[in-house]
């Protein structure tokens, strides 16, 4: 079976976890643990854009700390967060959000001429969360309708291996 999206996620059992532990336990992070986050997403769900956003309550802003194309979304880039539902499904309440649609996309994200001049036109971010707080989102974008509600818990597992290096400058 070729399909990504059609494999179950069980098809891949506990090695990407191990690969996320492996990756964690290098001194050089963390870009070691992104790039290790970036190739076990794109290995089990599916990704064309890959990105991190750090998000600071004190400033209302986000930085992207990751990107697979630092061409089109390059790292460091800071920019304020405008509210909205988006903001409070993902940021605020802690849940994930999919978007399955160039219209879905268009609703929430400024840069949705950037994102579908990518070829995407579906999300799917996961917060990474501690103590009951959002401090970053795990961004994967993909061709129309490709993500699903049962990816959801799956990459919320595997965002959560991000926690120490967020923490590290908490």
């Amino acid at each position: 079976m070729n399909d990504k999206r059609e494999r179950g996620l069980q098809a891949f059992g506990l090695q990407p976890f191990f690969a996320l532990a492996r990756a964690q336990a290098h001194a050089n992070q963390p870009a070691t643990l992104y790039r290790a986050l970036d190739t076990v997403l794109a290995e089990t769900i599916g990704h064309t854009l890959f990105t991190i956003l750090r998000y600071d309550a004190t400033t209302n802003e986000s930085a992207r700390v990751y990107s697979n194309l630092p061409n089109e979304y390059p790292t460091a880039a800071k920019k304020p967060l405008a509210g909205g539902s988006w903001v409070d499904t993902v940021l605020t309440r802690g849940d994930a959000f999919i978007g399955r649609t160039a219209d879905d996309l268009r609703a929430v994200f400024p840069d949705h001429e950037l994102i579908a001049s990518l070829g995407c036109e579906s999300v799917l971010n996961v917060p990474v969360r501690w103590k009951g707080r959002t401090l970053a989102s795990l961004n994967l974008l993909h061709t129309r309708a490709w993500y699903r509600d049962d990816h959801v818990p799956f990459a919320q597992s595997l965002a959560q291996f991000a926690l120490p290096t967020l923490l590290d400058d908490a």
